[in-house]
């Protein structure tokens, strides 16, 4: 099971295909988080509905209150040392509760958490 980074759907949303050929599409997960973040990047509606229609073959993941609350933790602990955003923090710990592995291109933005394995 593998979670994808809000950067990776971009990517695939861009046409960059290539960058899950290798993946089946029964083990990839987004998050509701992650999908408010495309939309956040939508220009207009056409955008918006491109945006809905090719993400909606991947399965969601749910964010809950041990995901807030974990999020949260991580926020207090390393913001100050590792400039951790709150989004990353909740992709972070949606990670670490499901226990999967986590796609992204933003290596640094998650390599000092040795909870989550990286793709």
């Amino acid at each position: 099971m593998i979670f994808l980074d809000t950067n990776i759907l971009i990517e695939y949303l861009k046409g960059n295909r290539d960058i899950l050929r290798d993946y089946n599409l029964e083990e990839l997960f987004i998050s509701d988080i992650v999908i408010m973040e495309l939309y956040q990047g939508a220009r207009n509606r056409s955008d918006l509905n491109f945006i809905a229609k090719e993400i909606s073959i991947f399965k969601i993941l749910k964010t809950n209150d041990e995901i807030i609350k974990l999020a949260t933790i991580l926020v207090k602990e390393y913001n100050l040392s590792h400039n951790m955003k709150m989004m990353d923090a909740i992709i972070a710990s949606t990670s670490m509760v499901y226990n999967i592995k986590l796609m992204t291109l933003n290596r640094k933005d998650f390599i000092y958490l040795t909870e989550i394995e990286l793709v």
